[in-house]
């Protein structure tokens, strides 16, 4: 399994927001979509990001979402994945 232990926050964040965009982090990595160290990078920029209780309430209020927010530092790399 494919997890960050260090920053499990910011791993359930990027993991919830790439959901949204239809796509599976684990996967994409099994599948080599996406190198182990880019997906270190979104843990990263998502754990050095000052908005994540603003990410948290999106996630859980997104529902059936079908787009990123704006503010999320990750938008365009896990978009452009799905």
């Amino acid at each position: 399994m494919i997890g960050y232990p260090e920053a499990p926050r910011a791993w359930w964040l990027t993991r919830g927001m790439a959901r949204i965009s239809g796509v599976n982090l684990p996967r994409a990595v099994v599948e080599g979509w996406l190198q182990r160290d880019e997906l270190e990078h979104l843990i990263i920029r998502c754990a050095a990001c000052g908005r994540g209780a603003e990410c948290e309430r999106w996630l859980v209020r997104s529902g059936p979402a079908h787009a990123m927010p704006d503010f999320c530092p990750n938008k365009a790399g896990i978009e452009a994945l799905g």
